[in-house]
């Protein structure tokens, strides 16, 4: 615990740079009593209405949770979500100087309706098309002055039109040149523009897709896909999260190490990915070894999902966690 504590102390003001797509979560609570009389569906009578942050809002949000001073380039709308989600970051401390307005989109939204504990339906405002280049022109001057600034970039890719080919021709040799790690939480239909980055973070449903192979059966056959992406990505570790079975981390070089899940109860998976990358990336910037920090990954995201919707973790959470009396570092095998 003295180890774990001294680990966690690191994180402190240890400054991330975010880059990726910005979004508003809006949660809508309630319960189900009757059908409605117009059609064969629920009628969720509203209990409650919440507002979080979400996509690179959220792994931004997990990275100040834990400590860390978070730094966020991004596009909203210049509409009244716009205005909401650029308010929710800077109460909690981000950074968000680099974020630009862009009135020809709007801001992402997330609705999703929930009876009880059981999500009835999602709906989504939002446009996936590139960002423009007068934009991602100006993305690109907000990049180069914030890198400077920081330890490391993550990117938080959703296809909502910001990790781009040219953003990554843009940040990648740069990021190099800075001595900076470049992280992703990736999305399949971009899988293959990560080349050369430090680290993707995919759950095995995505590593598998991102491959163009079946879902892998076997803890074999997924120590093949990890090594696999190792190869074609060109990079030097990727962290496979796997559900109940925990997560999988591959180095070059390097054995393969196993950490079994310590989620207790699952409620929610929504947004599990940030919990994860925002706590690896924290945790590599702060000077933890791969391994410390796929493990406090893997304790952050146990608790995470735990939690109702978008949630962060706080180094108390992690702290508390009975599981972690287990010497940190240690070499996990299922």
């Amino acid at each position: 615990m003295p180890d774990l504590k001294s680990q966690l102390k690191r994180f402190s003001e240890t400054p991330i740079l975010v880059i990726g797509d910005l979004m508003m979560d809006r949660y809508v609570r309630g319960r189900v009593s009757r059908l409605s009389p117009e059609a064969p569906v629920p009628v969720v009578d509203t209990e409650q209405e919440d507002f979080m942050p979400g996509g690179a809002g959220n792994v931004a949000f997990n990275v100040a949770a834990l400590g860390g001073k978070p730094f966020v380039v991004s596009v909203v709308g210049r509409d009244l979500e716009g205005d909401r989600l650029l308010g929710f970051l800077q109460e909690k401390g981000v950074d968000v100087q680099g974020i630009e307005r862009d009135g020809s989109r709007p801001t992402i939204q997330k609705t999703r309706i929930y009876a009880g504990h059981q999500q009835v339906v999602r709906f989504d405002k939002e446009n996936r098309t590139p960002v423009g280049p007068h934009v991602m022109m100006r993305l690109f001057g907000r990049i180069k002055e914030l890198l400077g600034q920081v330890r490391g970039v993550v990117l938080s890719d959703y296809g909502k039109g910001i990790v781009s080919s040219p953003l990554l021709r843009f940040v990648l040799p740069l990021a190099r040149q800075q001595k900076k790690f470049v992280m992703v939480d990736p999305k399949v239909e971009h899988f293959l523009r990560y080349k050369g980055v430090q680290c993707v973070t995919p759950n095995l449903k995505e590593a598998a897709e991102g491959m163009r192979v079946l879902p892998p059966k076997t803890d074999e056959e997924v120590d093949a896909l990890g090594n696999k992406i190792l190869k074609k990505l060109k990079c030097q570790s990727v962290l496979i999260t796997r559900g109940e079975r925990g997560m999988s981390l591959y180095q070059s070089a390097k054995k393969t190490c196993h950490f079994p899940s310590h989620a207790q109860e699952v409620f929610d998976v929504t947004g599990a990915g940030d919990t994860v990358i925002s706590t690896f990336s924290l945790a590599l910037a702060a000077g933890c070894s791969y391994v410390d920090a796929a493990h406090l990954s893997n304790v952050a995201a146990g608790i995470v999902v735990g939690k109702l919707g978008t949630a962060t973790v706080s180094q108390e959470e992690i702290i508390n966690c009975a599981s972690l009396t287990k010497s940190v570092g240690r070499k996990h095998q299922f």
